[in-house]
């Protein structure tokens, strides 16, 4: 059993919170430590019953939520803010021992979890009612954004603690109840800020977080018809399934899916910046990312000097357990690696070239260190699958509209970056390029007051940003006579 040194042991629970209760089950599934293989904890899994009766309870708290003042929606998202800043060592963490990320990376995602609180919190403040101008006579026409009900919430293994948190500050903003279910993988994560809630006051009912089976849970949302808004991170084969399972209740649905972003680097670029930027989008949590970059687009002139420097680089990466805070940590699960194995096995066999990793690491069999390879042809199954581990496929191009072409030849589209000084070259492709995002000489780009999403089978929707409030949130139009008659 991994032991945890936190200030505040309490914040480690192990049932699921429902109408207020922390509620257990008969049986439990165990959360292991990515990096030793050791039990964190046994989780209660809870089932189908617990989640409807979930959302009976989100359905009864709905009324007073919705009806709510702005300032007290906001006032409660505020004091929960002020929890996970207070408690943000401890949550970091508990989120490596469950994820694995690195210490400072879990340090900030805690960050960045806070963040959509605090943005949400201010939010929550600004309902918006707009006034039409009238096409009738003697009549006055206002719109009015109300909420939909309850909101279920669905959330990965990756980002355990900041998909929860902007996805149900945005719905609780908006005046919705939520029910959520966190990764069998890494409850622990939402648990603790489930703890953190009822620290802060959230009436019973309000936020319901439901450990347990993923299909046996969400299933049960899918078909409950009181359940009106469905927001879900995770692989698109699953956002598929639950997208057919919400049919027949008419959801709003928020589906945020799989990424296999291009890096385009032009030979103008600046090139010292291209790659250390490279290296962030590939390797950041391990590769484990939807905005991972996968396929490192390069032109020609520059690309053998891409390819050294960017491989130093890579091979300079250091890989140990979480808790050792290296740059890389171990993968989730033995599925994760032997995916990562497939890949670079298929493009070497089509005649790729490995120019560092590309084999388990001694620490452990979830260990995968940083690995480069390059010339990959089109064909191979890295330019066609999202990888989700630390493997960066290079090849060169030779035009712009080889780049744009090979870029865009993918089912998903998320988010792209671009490397280029030329002003006129990247208006073009910041339009040419067909992804919900588009990143220009930097990796970075999320946040708060950003709309998160993707182009087509990346997903359905927004988070974040005022956009975020509109999946919650239905459109009333009111039409009144003002006339004697």
């Amino acid at each position: 059993m991994t032991a945890l040194a936190l200030s505040d042991p309490t914040l480690l629970r192990r049932e699921g919170l429902l109408d207020g209760r922390w509620q257990g089950a008969p049986q439990s599934f165990p959360v292991t430590d990515p990096a030793t293989g050791s039990r964190v904890a046994d989780v209660a899994r809870l089932d189908a019953d617990a989640a409807r009766t979930a959302v009976e309870a989100a359905h009864r708290a709905f009324d007073d939520w919705a009806w709510a003042l702005p300032q007290t929606r906001a006032t409660l998202l505020r004091r929960w803010f002020d929890q996970i800043t207070a408690h943000r060592e401890d949550l970091a963490l508990i989120m490596v021992a469950e994820q694995g990320k690195p210490l400072s990376e879990a340090r900030g995602e805690i960050d960045y979890a806070a963040s959509f609180v605090e943005f949400y919190a201010e939010e929550a403040r600004r309902p918006n009612i707009e006034s039409v101008t009238s096409h009738l006579a003697t009549a006055e026409m206002e719109l009015w954004r109300e909420p939909v009900g309850v909101a279920a919430l669905v959330t990965p293994w990756n980002f355990p603690a900041a998909m929860l948190t902007r996805k149900a500050a945005a719905a609780l903003a908006a005046g919705c109840t939520v029910v959520a279910h966190p990764s069998a993988q890494t409850p622990l994560s939402a648990l603790a800020l489930a703890e953190l809630a009822q620290r802060a006051g959230f009436p019973p009912g309000l936020f319901n977080v439901i450990p347990g089976d993923a299909a046996e849970i969400v299933g049960a949302w899918s078909a409950a018809p009181r359940v009106r808004a469905l927001s879900f991170t995770g692989s698109t084969e699953i956002g598929r399934l639950i997208y057919r399972q919400s049919a027949d209740t008419v959801k709003r649905l928020v589906l945020e899916l799989g990424g296999h972003a291009p890096f385009l680097v032009f030979a103008e670029a600046d090139q010292e910046l291209a790659v250390a930027e490279a290296i962030k989008a590939k390797f950041a949590t391990s590769g484990q990312d939807c905005l991972g970059a996968n396929r490192f687009l390069i032109e020609r002139p520059v690309y053998d000097a891409f390819c050294t420097a960017f491989t130093a680089r890579a091979r300079a990466l250091t890989l140990g357990p979480g808790m050792a805070d290296c740059d890389l940590g171990p993968l989730m699960n033995e599925a994760a690696v032997a995916k990562q194995e497939a890949q670079v096995a298929d493009a070497l066999t089509r005649g790729a070239r490995l120019l560092c990793g590309g084999a388990r690491d001694p620490q452990g069999p979830l260990f995968y260190p940083a690995t480069v390879l390059a010339d990959v042809p089109p064909d191979a199954l890295i330019f066609h699958e999202e990888t989700f581990g630390p493997v960066a496929a290079l090849a060169p191009f030779d035009t712009e509209d080889e780049a744009v072409r090979i870029a865009n030849d993918t089912e998903y589209g998320l988010v792209a970056y671009l490397h280029s000084q030329d002003p006129r070259r990247i208006y073009r492709l910041t339009r040419a390029l067909d992804f919900g995002m588009v990143a220009v000489n930097r990796t970075k780009v999320t946040g708060p007051p950003i709309p998160f999403g993707g182009m087509k089978q990346s997903g359905l929707g927004r988070e974040g940003s005022r956009h975020g409030l509109e999946a919650f949130t239905d459109i009333k139009y009111v039409c009144r006579d003002w006339s004697d008659g």
